[in-house]
């Protein structure tokens, strides 16, 4: 069996049916970063354990919650609260975690916004990292996010995607999420800005995650980012077939990438980075 680790942070919309879809677990643990609204509430009435913590980032509520959770099983599956596992997911990860010499396993999500799965504009498959042995994986903070610690070749790759509701709780949260997190990845910015050089290599790499990352260290010191971020969305991602859906959602990340830059801008004329809440 596996044990179910959910981030939540005032998810009472979207808890239930993240919470539905992981009710096969008999370990389900929720770290909540002090929701004012009925998130705790309704974690404690599906029968999932909580804990608390005040949120610094992604990567130290994840780690908190495998150091200090007391989660029952050997493999952990890590889902934010506007995520649904889906069936097919579910029985491919029993399936492998049953049967493998892997400590983790990376997965895809399909972005949905408006009802509407953006599969070019979403750039499926992108992957993360969300199952992983509990003694082997842990998560680093990268930009608002955070990436795995272990080497490429103990990780293995599941099929069956994730389902990503971003856009639950209307575009005034996804605004609000992400003038927050456009404030971490400026600070990175300016980090990937300052190596010494950039990862030719990866831009050829077979695996797909060291491409994206490689291609983001690109872009990050690209000039009119907004707008080549635009472009590249909606025409060299296809993001166009996503009819109405995609371009208004390509538009909202060129939106998001001129955040970043004017962030960035601040930042340096400030002449320090100072440290920011990326929830």
């Amino acid at each position: 069996m596996i044990s179910i680790l959910i981030l939540t942070l005032n998810e009472e919309q979207n808890l239930p049916a993240c919470l539905q879809a992981v009710k096969w677990s008999d370990d389900v643990l929720v770290v909540d970063s002090f929701s004012s609204d009925g998130t705790v509430e309704i974690a404690n009435a599906a029968g999932a354990r909580v804990l608390r913590r005040h949120f610094d980032d992604f990567a130290g509520q994840r780690n908190f919650g495998l150091q200090q959770g007391g989660l029952k099983h050997e493999w952990v599956f890590h889902l934010d609260a506007d995520e649904i596992l889906t069936s097919e997911l579910r029985d491919e990860a029993i399936a492998a975690v049953g049967q493998t010499d892997k400590d983790a396993f990376r997965i895809a999500s399909k972005m949905m916004f408006r009802d509407r799965w953006l599969k070019h504009a979403g750039l499926y498959p992108s992957y993360q990292v969300r199952l992983g042995r509990r003694e082997k994986l842990s998560f680093a903070r990268f930009g608002h996010g955070q990436r795995e610690t272990l080497p490429c070749e103990r990780i293995g790759t599941l099929k069956a995607p994730l389902l990503h509701y971003s856009f639950a709780k209307g575009l005034h949260d996804w605004f609000d999420k992400h003038n927050r997190y456009s404030t971490a990845e400026a600070e990175q910015s300016l980090t990937r800005v300052a190596a010494p050089g950039l990862d030719w290599k990866g831009l050829r790499d077979d695996n797909a995650m060291v491409r994206r990352r490689a291609l983001k260290e690109l872009g990050s010191r690209m000039p009119f980012r907004p707008f080549l971020r635009f472009l590249y969305m909606f025409i060299l991602r296809a993001g166009i077939l996503d009819g109405r859906a995609g371009f208004h959602y390509c538009r909202l990340l060129a939106i998001y990438e001129y955040l970043i830059l004017l962030k960035t801008q601040e930042l340096t004329q400030r002449g320090r980075v100072e440290p920011y809440d990326a929830r």
